[in-house]
């Protein structure tokens, strides 16, 4: 009887399981392969981090935020000219952070030029995510996020 890698003589000899030559030959695949990532890790973060074309700046009250109805205020302003986003329409989508509410939805109106308020009833404690869905005056939409924490339950 005669151990794996032991000749019937005793001699021990060596014992490959085709590993050098995976690594020789498999090291121009692990480059392409880690290229490839490599190039599709940056081509996805440029589609999902466009550029910013409007600044929105928000305030929520009453602040810290509670269930009920809360009034979300926004000042947009055109990224490339520094002016006011006048003319945009504006309407915000509050979700719980957690599957299962139903979301509530609210149109905000200009108030001036570049701001916009509207009212979400915040209908349970917790943290919410309010969707900012914009369509600029040529017809361009434009979506940010804002993340609520902590509604209280008073």
């Amino acid at each position: 009887m005669h151990l794996r890698g032991e000749t019937p003589g005793g001699a021990r000899r060596r014992v490959s399981f085709g590993r050098e030559s995976f690594l020789t030959r498999g090291r121009p695949l692990l480059a392409a392969v880690a290229c490839a990532c490599a190039l599709l890790g940056v081509a996805c973060r440029g589609l999902t981090e466009p550029t910013p074309d409007v600044l929105v700046e928000h305030e929520i009250s009453p602040s810290p935020p509670r269930v009920g109805f809360t009034t979300v205020n926004l000042k947009l302003t055109d990224f490339a000219s520094s002016k006011p986003l006048s003319g945009a329409r504006v309407r915000l989508e509050g979700n719980m952070t957690h599957a299962g509410m139903t979301p509530v939805f609210a149109d905000a109106k200009e108030v001036e030029p570049g701001r916009y308020r509207a009212t979400l009833e915040l209908t349970m404690g917790g943290d919410w995510v309010v969707l900012i869905h914009i369509v600029r005056p040529d017809g361009r939409q434009i979506e940010r996020q804002v993340d609520v924490k902590g509604v209280r339950v008073e």
